[in-house]
C-alpha cells in the first residue's frame, strides 16, 4: 500500500533523523548537541576516544517497494561538512538513517570512509540499500550501525476502505 505522506514529511523526517541519532549517542555517553550550522546538524564528543565528531545527517523515508533505492548525497555536502568541521576543530562524519517500510536503519561513520566506499559518480554519492551492502556496512568496523522493527498496527484506514466493512 502507497500512503500519502503530509506536505511536511521531508522536513518532519529530517527532524526526527537528526533527534534519533542524538539519542542514539546520548544513550552511550556521547556528550552531543544539535547545531544549526551550513554543512553539519549535530556535534559529539565520542567518550572511548574523546574525538569532537561534526555530523552531517541524511534521512529519507521510503514507501514499501522502494527500500533498497540508494540515499544521494550531492557532492557539495561533502565540501560544506569539511568546512564545518574545520571551523569547529571537528572531524567529519555522516550520518544515514533510512526509514524502510519495516524497519529504520541507522549508520555512522567517517566521511572519509563513506567517500571510499560510496566514490562521487556525477553530481554525488550514493549510499546503496541493497541487502550485501548493508551486510558489509555491519562487517564493517568504522560504520556503527543500529536497526529498528516496525510495525503499525490498528490505525485509521482510508475512507474507501473504512465504508466497505459497514
Amino acid at each position: 500500500m502507497n500512503i500519502a505522506k503530509s506536505t511536511r514529511h521531508a522536513k518532519i523526517t529530517g527532524d526526527f533523523a537528526e533527534a534519533l541519532i542524538l539519542y542514539w549517542l546520548s544513550k552511550y555517553g556521547f556528550e552531543c548537541a544539535r547545531v544549526d550550522h551550513t554543512g553539519i546538524d549535530l556535534i559529539a564528543r565520542n567518550p572511548h576516544t574523546r574525538e569532537l565528531m561534526g555530523i552531517s545527517v541524511k534521512s529519507r523515508c521510503r514507501q514499501v517497494g522502494t527500500e533498497a533505492e540508494c540515499v544521494s548525497i550531492p557532492a557539495d555536502q561533502f565540501q560544506k561538512a569539511a568546512a564545518a568541521c574545520d571551523a569547529f576543530g571537528c572531524v567529519p562524519y555522516f550520518a544515514i538513517v533510512v526509514d524502510a517500510a519495516q524497519a529504520i536503519h541507522g549508520y555512522i561513520l567517517p566521511m572519509s570512509r563513506l567517500r571510499e566506499l560510496c566514490p562521487q559518480r556525477g553530481r554525488g554519492s550514493y549510499w546503496r540499500m541493497s541487502p550485501r551492502f548493508l551486510q558489509h556496512c555491519g562487517e564493517d568496523a568504522d560504520i556503527k550501525t543500529f536497526e529498528f522493527q516496525t510495525r503499525t498496527g490498528n490505525w485509521w484506514q482510508p475512507a474507501d476502505e473504512t465504508s466497505s466493512r459497514g
